[in-house]
């Protein structure tokens, strides 16, 4: 016999252990009777106007012999009589074994989108050729590590190049608006690669950049295990398209490689991919993105805004915040994106001679910082024509203006909030984050002026909804430009390029997913649509 309930609730300092006691009362049994209690949803509820508390979602299997007599009058709190587990949880892309090809899949890049996408073709019996420009894990680290200690940029390895993708380098969250069948198993399968098994039950589920890259390690070795072969430094440098049909690929330049069907998961930062694309027909479109800064709080200041004077409790979780400010005035939309509790802000330059930043957290969230993007929305007419790439320029002239304003070294120009706030510059940066260094500049120089006027219409708005938000002790970092890609690989329905057969593009680099599940997700759906179409 089993039940789910929703909206049991722990308050502050109490354990899990007590989830069922509480569900036996409800059901008006013994707790003996419970005989399990699963977990399926946990959340916090942190309303500054009483004190933080859990609340659980659970699955609860009774023994058979009890006879429940359900409390109807505990408010918030619902009971059903069937097991509620939510679908995602036990479903994965099935189907059998499908025949050999007389050339085998050919997956470009190692992200999220690339690894779910080999890992669905290799479960049905088509074990792929995975090509990843950058390096793997423990040699991407090395790399990374230089750059923000000495400021040495390698073009193909870095935050957005190499084993794992961007994603290796965040704060590993795994939240998404997609509703997908198949959500429930992309995170089973990462708690198999020695992910949290909290990232199965939690609201706001994050595994941390220092967990993540040993899953993705892991997941490597499970496509060996299937039979793929993952290949580094291995970058795509021409494609064999005859007769609006991909044959194949030239990788560095020197090796050509056939292949009946191609998934494309290059990532957004691989802007000589995207030329390449355009020059052998390849079917673009300009998309729009967004841009702004990033800023920076102490994690103490974030805490206490968000849980008042229950902030600095041992059992609460590093405070999170989303904000969005609607400028009418303007037509524009400033938002919060990836915001990163208790850790970093980082140098995340994807070419030579441009500043980006991103943010970063370790599973444990208890860096002495938060930080967050800032970013305001960029349409397509903002872009002045130029062509399905013209977002690629639109976002590196402004990249390029925050290496020349960080003296030249990678260091990032930042300003005080306040003092972007008031138009004053000049005065000393506090505490911040960010590696290889700052330099203090004045941020408006380095934006386009439509994002300048809505950033600091958007900060009031911010402030107003948490107050102490606008700080002197706010740090602001510049510039943030890579939330999105710019550009969209077009395909249709069949999920193929709408000009190049064969030719599958997903993840966030062709302009449909953002984020590390819903990039795993169209992935999935890519070899799924692969599949499809050898029948």
């Amino acid at each position: 016999m089993e039940f789910t309930i929703n909206g049991l609730v722990l308050s502050l300092g109490e354990g899990e252990e007590l989830l069922r006691q509480r569900a036996a009362s409800l059901l008006g049994v013994e707790r003996e009777a419970v005989r399990e209690v699963q977990v399926l949803r946990r959340s916090i509820d942190a309303r500054r106007s009483r004190p933080p508390r859990f609340v659980y979602l659970v699955s609860c299997r009774l023994s058979d012999d009890c006879s429940p007599s359900l409390r109807g009058d505990v408010p918030g709190v619902t009971v059903t009589g069937e097991p509620d587990i939510p679908a995602p949880r036990r479903t994965a892309p099935s189907g059998g074994i499908v025949p050999r090809r007389e050339h085998r899949p050919v997956v470009i890049g190692s992200g999220p989108a690339g690894l779910f996408a080999a890992l669905t073709l290799a479960r049905r019996g088509m074990p792929v050729l995975l090509l990843e420009r950058g390096r793997a894990v423990p040699e991407r680290l090395s790399d990374v590590r230089a750059f923000w200690d000495r400021g040495a940029f390698l073009p193909e390895s870095h935050v957005h190049f190499g084993e794992g993708g961007a994603g290796t380098f965040s704060d590993g969250k795994l939240t998404t608006r997609v509703k997908n069948p198949y959500t429930g198993w992309v995170k089973q399968v990462m708690v198999e690669m020695g992910a949290p098994l909290d990232i199965l039950a939690d609201a706001h589920p994050h595994i941390g950049t220092d967990r993540l890259r040993a899953v993705v390690v892991n997941l490597r070795g499970r496509l060996a295990e299937l039979g793929c072969e993952v290949r580094f430094g291995a970058r795509v440098s021409d494609l064999l398209v005859r007769g609006g049909k991909i044959l194949g690929v030239v990788v560095n330049a020197a090796e050509e490689i056939r292949t009946d069907g191609m998934v494309l998961a290059c990532g957004q930062s691989a802007d000589d991919t995207y030329r390449l694309l355009a020059g052998r027909g390849v079917a673009l479109a300009p998309k729009p993105f967004a841009v702004g800064l990033r800023v920076e709080h102490p994690q103490e200041l974030i805490d206490r805004i968000q849980y008042g004077r229950w902030a600095g409790h041992p059992g609460l979780p590093a405070a999170i915040y989303a904000l969005t400010a609607k400028i009418a005035p303007l037509n524009r939309m400033v938002y919060s994106f990836c915001m990163c509790p208790g850790g970093r802000v980082i140098g995340s330059s994807a070419e030579e001679g441009g500043v980006v930043t991103n943010g970063m957290s370790d599973f444990l969230r208890d860096g002495p910082y938060a930080n967050s993007a800032v970013v305001v929305n960029v349409g397509v007419e903002d872009l002045g024509g130029g062509g399905p790439l013209a977002g690629l320029a639109f976002r590196r002239q402004w990249e390029e203006r925050a290496f020349r304003a960080g003296g030249g070294t990678y260091a990032a120009p930042a300003q005080r909030l306040t003092d972007f706030l008031a138009g004053r510059s000049g005065s000393p940066v506090g505490g911040c984050s960010f590696l290889p260094g700052v330099r203090e500049a004045a941020l408006e120089e380095l934006l386009p002026p439509f994002v300048v006027a809505a950033l600091k219409q958007g900060f009031a708005e911010f402030e107003r909804k948490m107050p102490g938000f606008v700080t002197g002790e706010a740090t602001l970092i510049g510039v943030e430009t890579r939330t999105s890609s710019p550009v969209r690989i077009l395909r249709g329905e069949d999920g193929q390029s709408v000009s190049t057969a064969g030719l599958f593009p997903c993840g966030e680099g062709a302009g449909y997913a953002g984020g590390i599940v819903s990039s795993a997700l169209d992935g999935i759906r890519a070899a799924e649509r692969m599949l499809a179409a050898w029948g």
